[in-house]
């Protein structure tokens, strides 16, 4: 089967969610064999040039390379996103503007590819199937209905203002198909599409099994002593860093509390606080040992359409307290029984007291989380619904032609 991935941006080196889902699932696709011991998935990543989100700067160069086995060609972006420009046009989409406007806003948004475009317009009928990733970029907005009859969208859609655009209403039905991370996702983008949307799989993502946990020393070597609670991403108020460093410091102030450390790049100011440590950026050693032995990890955001650091984190038996206010960190703790969700400030404190003082039952959640990533997002499971996705898209189409 002749696949194309389409993404906004490609590479080891990136570090966006979406981005390392499509490259992962690249990957783990090419390495497939058909009963004849033959590639059952022939992969083409169409992607640009760029490797800022913010500005879609040129990076890389154009044209052909590999990328372990998966090939990859990359489109150059005709220019840089203006930032003013597409804050000005924000605010003036989200706040009611008509249908041209907000196709303009997708444009403005980037990144702008006409070359990208263009392959897809000449030569996408030579893919039985095109997966796009991330409906908010120009590079699905506007290349999808190119290529609508053999498109596939991985949404990755958060219940934020951009999803409730007027002109995603019909963009939503255009697709063959759909994966989805989350059944909440699906719940989303099936209501702004105004009907159930199908055929569809979800899969949220893969995860391979601990084999041996990570030292602690490692923590110990970063100067973390005692228990710690861990928050691990940016530090940004857009995840909501700012009202949880707001609940841990008045929880801390009021009594005995962890360490709540902080892994990840720091986009706000952080409070000078004797039980809050911000590392910054982590290696990957430090980053799994952090997860393997926290007491507990906080997911403060609003907007999530999975959280992989989430199932990472089960994945090392260790519980989870999440904002409530995000529909899709909600369902993913109580269908896994996993952790705690929280609504406000005194909720906050009672939650994280529960899970800090009731060793036994925070434990017992820790291992009820990792049982949920063994029954759902082991990576045999998550390949068998793509596969079967992408067999069910490709027969659905191929029924007109043989009705002809």
């Amino acid at each position: 089967m002749k696949l194309a991935f389409v993404v906004q941006r490609y590479g080891a080196d990136i570090a966006g969610g979406s981005e390392a889902h499509c490259r992962e699932l690249a990957h783990r696709l090419s390495r497939r064999l058909d009963p004849h011991g033959r590639p059952a998935f022939e992969i083409t990543v169409l992607t640009t040039c760029a490797r800022d989100y913010v500005t879609w700067a040129n990076a890389y160069p154009a044209g052909e390379s590999q990328d372990d086995g998966v090939r990859v060609i990359r489109f150059a972006v005709a220019r840089p996103r203006d930032l003013k420009t597409f804050a000005d046009l924000s605010d003036e989409v989200f706040d009611g503007a008509a249908h041209a406007r907000q196709v303009e806003w997708f444009r403005v948004n980037g990144p702008d590819s006409p070359a990208l475009l263009d392959h897809l317009s000449a030569a996408g009928s030579t893919y039985d199937l095109v997966l796009f990733w991330t409906f908010r970029y120009a590079t699905s907005y506007f290349g999808l209905p190119r290529v609508a009859d053999r498109a596939i969208l991985v949404p990755t859609a958060e219940d934020d203002p951009a999803v409730h655009l007027e002109v995603l209403g019909d963009f939503f039905q255009q697709p063959a198909g759909y994966v989805f991370l989350t059944p909440e996702e699906e719940t989303l983008v099936s209501m702004r599409a105004g009907r159930r949307l199908t055929p569809s799989t979800t899969i949220g993502i893969g995860l391979e099994s601990v084999s041996s946990p990570p030292s602690i020393e490692q923590v110990r070597a970063a100067g973390i002593d005692g228990d710690y609670v861990l928050y691990l991403g940016r530090v940004d108020r857009n995840k909501g860093c700012h009202t949880m460093l707001e609940y841990f410091t008045a929880y801390a102030d009021a009594g005995n509390a962890p360490t709540l450390v902080l892994a990840g790049p720091a986009k706000l100011q952080i409070p000078s606080h004797p039980k809050v440590r911000a590392l910054g950026y982590v290696s990957n050693a430090l980053r799994e040992a952090l997860l393997a032995h926290a007491s507990a990890l906080i997911v403060p955001s609003r907007y999530e359409s999975l959280s992989i650091v989430l199932l990472e984190t089960w994945n090392h038996g260790v519980p989870a307290l999440v904002n409530a206010e995000c529909k899709v960190l909600d369902g993913q703790v109580r269908r896994a029984s996993g952790g705690l969700s929280y609504r406000s400030s005194a909720e906050f404190h009672e939650s994280l007291d529960f899970l800090m003082t009731q060793r036994a039952v925070r434990e017992q959640l820790g291992r009820q989380g990792l049982a949920y990533v063994d029954r759902e997002y082991r990576w045999p499971t998550v390949i068998a619904r793509v596969e079967s996705l992408l067999g069910e898209v490709l027969e659905k189409r191929a029924l007109p032609q043989r009705a002809g």
